[in-house]
């Protein structure tokens, strides 16, 4: 059998199906290439878009989580000032309750002196106690008054408390705008004085202290039976440096010496020392004693005050 008769395909046909093959197999080859470099593009472009959105929420976050922190801590500062300002405004309220309630009380104690001062019939000049000695080496007392008030040697000193006038001693050194006072229990003073009842006479001393009683000397042994526990001591007059009828205490105790022809009573004074703050410089003339408090006016307290205080 020749080639080229007969029924079988020549070379020819065979070489264009082999290349019609191979360009069809390079096209689908393109063309895959093509989608599969397209869907990595894709991909590539998404992961970018990806990490820049992650990026910026991250950014956001941070920023607004230091912005929130750096506000709180700004806010707490402010309430921490606020607070401070709050705390010193309470303590000046407190300040101020204290200083009413101490301008109230000495509202009180000076209307009570100024109504005793008004009873007087004779010169007085207000003082303040200003010092003491807290040594307990000397009993005077210190007051704000001296000579350029007028106060002079051997002035007598009353006082008022809880409504009732009483004793506290004599001036016994002066310089110009303060005065030494020798209570009525110093060691050294004696007031002569009687029974406020009985009018039984004695001389009233003092033991330097003025948390032990006075000691009243020289009273008759036959008065024994006519006092008692609680009378009233008074002074006399007599000696001419304490004017009479100025309370002085009360018997607190009696005692009987057997081989004395007197008798000596122990008295509480009716002035507590220890609290002694307002006291009137009188003359030695007639004094008026004062049986109860005397009501002053709102109005006449602001003298009062100033009398009180240095000229």
């Amino acid at each position: 059998m020749f080639p080229g008769k007969g029924g079988g395909k020549s070379p020819g046909v065979l070489i264009n199906s082999t290349v019609y093959i191979f360009c069809s197999l390079v096209l689908i080859s393109v063309l895959l290439l093509m989608l599969s470099s397209n869907s990595a593009m894709l991909n590539f472009k998404n992961a970018g878009m990806s990490i820049f959105l992650g990026a910026r929420s991250g950014i956001y976050e941070i920023s607004s989580f230091f912005s929130r922190t750096v506000l709180s801590i700004s806010e707490l500062s402010d309430l921490r000032r606020e607070h401070s300002e709050l705390l010193k405004q309470l303590e000046r309220y407190d300040e101020l309750e204290r200083s009413n309630a101490e301008i109230i009380q000495e509202n009180l104690r000076l209307r009570e002196q100024l109504g005793f001062s008004r009873t007087l019939r004779y010169k007085r000049i207000p003082a303040q106690i200003s010092g003491r000695d807290p040594d307990n080496l000397f009993s005077a007392l210190l007051i704000n008054k001296g000579s350029a008030s007028g106060v002079k040697n051997n002035m007598v000193v009353v006082a008022l408390q809880d409504g009732t006038q009483a004793l506290v001693g004599k001036v016994i050194q002066t310089a110009m705008y303060e005065s030494f006072v020798m209570p009525i229990f110093d060691n050294n003073s004696q007031v002569a004085s009687r029974f406020n009842v009985s009018r039984y006479e004695g001389i009233v001393e003092g033991q330097g202290a003025a948390e032990t009683p006075l000691i009243m000397r020289f009273v008759p042994k036959r008065a024994r039976n006519e006092i008692n526990i609680g009378d009233v001591i008074i002074s006399s007059g007599m000696g001419g440096i304490f004017p009479p009828g100025i309370n002085i205490g009360r018997i607190s105790a009696i005692n009987v010496i057997e081989y004395e022809t007197t008798l000596e009573a122990e008295i509480v004074p009716m002035i507590d020392f220890s609290r002694l703050e307002y006291v009137f410089i009188i003359e030695a003339e007639e004094i008026e004693v004062l049986p109860d408090p005397v009501n002053i006016e709102e109005d006449e307290l602001i003298p009062s005050i100033q009398e009180f205080s240095h000229d």
